[in-house]
């Protein structure tokens, strides 16, 4: 079985897209368990290196900026089932390319993200499967919890 190589996702957030773009600008903002939460964010040779409480580092490249509507980010999603993102080996790290839209709809903002590379980089088939899987369903996770966050604040 061939793995896609593009997840896409959308949501609507009642709030202006200004709002909403300070949450999604954010480099690795998506990275929780379902609630948005504050991460340490460093430079390190020009890649945000994003430290989550729980999952560890993510070097996070920042690859493309447009006004405050599209925003890209170059990261390594872990496909390996028996590892959490901070033991992870280089084998089960597939690069991807994450992208948020933003337009203005209906007093609020749609969110659209799509991540692309799942059927590039060089792992094993099952392992990019596997991030494919985890990511098609987290996306639904993680922009239900960016609604939540900037709705709510």
């Amino acid at each position: 079985m061939s793995t896609p190589d593009t997840i896409e996702r959308e949501i609507r957030i009642d709030a202006p897209v200004e709002r909403v773009w300070a949450l999604v600008s954010e480099p690795g903002w998506w990275i929780n368990e379902g609630t948005v939460r504050p991460h340490r964010i460093e430079q390190r040779d020009g890649v945000s290196v994003v430290t989550d409480e729980k999952w560890g580092e993510f070097p996070i490249e920042t690859t493309e900026v447009v006004d405050q509507r599209t925003i890209s980010f170059r990261w390594l999603v872990n496909g390996d089932a028996d590892t959490n993102r901070q033991d992870a080996p280089e084998s089960s790290l597939l690069p991807t390319v994450v992208t948020f839209t933003l337009e203005p709809a209906d007093g609020g903002t749609l969110v659209r993200v799509v991540e692309r590379g799942f059927s590039e980089g060089d792992v094993a088939d099952e392992v990019r499967q596997k991030a494919y899987e985890d990511n098609a369903e987290g996306w639904e996770t993680e922009l239900t919890a960016a609604k939540q966050h900037v709705e709510g604040s």
